[in-house]
């Protein structure tokens, strides 16, 4: 899992500024994010800017926050984070702290005058990479918490949650691929239909507010 922070700064630069009348994107993730265009062309369709980068956490992502997302003055950035913190990609870390950094992302954003749509953590049962861990009830409270905010705040929740989860809370199979060495689902990354409902709950949100 590459936890690099700096792959996105010379394309930034060429980037540069919006024009006056661009209502600029950004979609900012980890793999989930970094990967979508491999399955779909719904981001650069829409001219959106992927900042996904594979493997991080929140701390990660907040500490690039500026450089991939304030300094592009988009007019909104979608912010999916928080399943490589309940993996322990960096080692421990509580639900609190996943949450207080989402927060500030969003916060920071709209200090930036950016509208800010929070993205529910996928459902996810397991993971391939750290067996034992079961992350499925810290993905539903942390969830319920950043609904909850964005209902009182300056965000707006994406729910991809509720229609991609299965009976175990998990990702649901249809929804995810298939992993040959270990025969099972990846249960954790979508295949090209996960993303296509994906994109249709987040195009109905970005409709709603934009």
């Amino acid at each position: 899992m590459g936890k690099q922070t700096n792959i996105y700064l010379e394309e930034n630069k060429k980037i540069g500024l919006p024009s006056k009348d661009e209502k600029r994107i950004i979609f900012f993730g980890n793999s989930i994010t970094q990967n979508w265009s491999e399955y779909t062309d719904y981001l650069n369709e829409n001219n959106y800017i992927n900042r996904g980068i594979s493997g991080q956490t929140t701390y990660q992502m907040l500490l690039r926050f500026r450089d991939d997302v304030v300094n592009l003055k988009p007019a909104a950035v979608v912010i999916l984070a928080g399943i490589n913190d309940l993996a322990g990609n960096n080692g421990p870390v509580t639900k609190e702290e996943v949450i207080d950094n989402i927060k500030s992302m969003a916060e920071i954003a709209n200090a930036n005058g950016i509208k800010v749509f929070l993205s529910s953590i996928l459902p996810t049962y397991d993971f391939i990479w750290t067996p034992g861990v079961y992350p499925a009830n810290d993905v539903i409270e942390i969830n319920n918490n950043i609904k909850d905010y964005c209902e009182n705040g300056n965000s707006t929740y994406v729910d991809y949650h509720t229609t991609m989860k299965d009976n175990r809370d998990g990702l649901k199979d249809n929804f995810t691929y298939w992993v040959e060495e270990v025969k099972r689902y990846d249960g954790v990354h979508p295949n090209k239909e996960g993303y296509q409902e994906m994109e249709r709950i987040v195009s109905n949100k970005l409709k709603e507010i934009l």
